[in-house]
């Protein structure tokens, strides 16, 4: 079984509410539908019933009538939510009346939706940028515990079955925190090792902390603070399978490993890569998809206490579709 659909049999095999407040995005609805169709979660969408059922009757969709559509002007729960955000930010300044304000824009209601535990994550994106889609996440949802930086993580499925996991690798940060220090960085090991457990379904991440550097070869300031940042990572999670400074070949082919790094534990089979900053990775993954044909999946966020994904304007309605399973693959392991 490929890896999308072993995301999306787990997707399905414990359904969870995911909440798509862009409901009136032709592409959006058109996902809405096909989950709905093939019970891969329960939707919610955000919006007056009449449009949504407009549209849908306008694309020729049929599913829709599943879904819970909450409209926040007619909603009795929408009180409750803006006592919920005032509640959560007037030490920010906030007043009540502004949060009345705020809870009209649907990826804040989406938000107080899941904050509330009445859904279990959001995607949003479609139509809104990615700071639209973080700002209300992260005042409302916030940050797990432990964690200050939000990041995300790329699914690499490479035509190279020999590394990674038969040639599936996770590849963290890439879309989100530019120039991480290293307690920064130690966070996104951890959480791109708790997304490759949650979303790839590896049993064992096991992670490289990436530099131009293997164990001492070189000396500079950034390899120390990738150095620095392993350390911290088995600091946060002692279990975490983790080691660094590697270079990429040194962590991914066990001839380069045993010779670079003898007797470490990762060099060689590495299947979780983490970047010592985001320039590399966007630039690293980008390459990888390109001219080695490999097939690259998100970016999907981590970092936030319940999971909340940001889309491409550009996307499709098939990359939609794979976010909420992706998106409910993370939810089932946040509870």
């Amino acid at each position: 079984m490929k890896l999308m659909e072993q995301i999306i049999a787990r997707a399905k095999s414990q359904k969870q509410r995911i909440v798509l407040p862009e409901s009136l995005e032709e592409r959006t609805l058109t996902a809405a539908d096909k989950a709905l169709a093939d019970d891969l979660a329960d939707i919610i969408l955000i919006g007056a019933q009449k449009d949504i059922f407009a549209l849908a009757d306008k694309l020729g969709l049929k599913n829709i009538a599943k879904a819970t559509i909450i409209d926040p002007a007619t909603s009795e729960q929408t009180e409750t939510y803006v006592q919920l955000l005032y509640n959560l930010r007037k030490n920010k300044g906030m007043t009540e009346e502004q949060a009345r304000e705020k809870v009209k824009d649907p990826l804040y209601y989406g938000c107080l939706i899941i904050k509330n535990g009445d859904a279990d994550g959001q995607i949003s994106g479609a139509l809104s940028t990615t700071g639209d889609t973080l700002r209300p996440a992260l005042q409302i949802i916030k940050c797990a515990p432990g964690v200050s930086c939000v990041s995300g993580a790329m699914l690499m499925i490479t035509p190279a079955k020999e590394y990674g996991e038969d040639g599936v690798l996770v590849m963290g940060d890439v879309a989100v925190t530019p120039m991480p220090d290293a307690n920064q960085l130690a966070q996104i090991a951890v959480c791109t090792a708790q997304t490759a457990r949650s979303v790839a379904g590896f049993q064992e991440p096991r992670v490289a902390m990436l530099s131009f550097s293997t164990k001492g070869s070189a000396s500079h300031e950034v390899v120390d603070k990738v150095v620095e940042a392993t350390k911290k990572a088995k600091e946060m999670d002692p279990s975490l399978q983790i080691d660094g400074e590697l270079q990429a070949d040194a962590a991914l082919v066990p001839s380069v490993g045993q010779k670079k790094a003898p007797g470490s534990h990762i060099a060689g089979k590495a299947n979780v890569l983490v970047v010592p900053c985001l320039e590399v990775g966007n630039i690293g993954y980008k390459l990888v998809q390109r001219l080695a044909g490999a097939e690259a999946i998100g970016p999907i966020l981590q970092g936030i206490a319940r999971p909340v994904n940001d889309l491409s304007r550009g996307c499709s309605v098939d990359d939609i579709y794979k976010m909420i399973a992706i998106t409910a693959c993370q939810a089932q392991d946040a509870k």
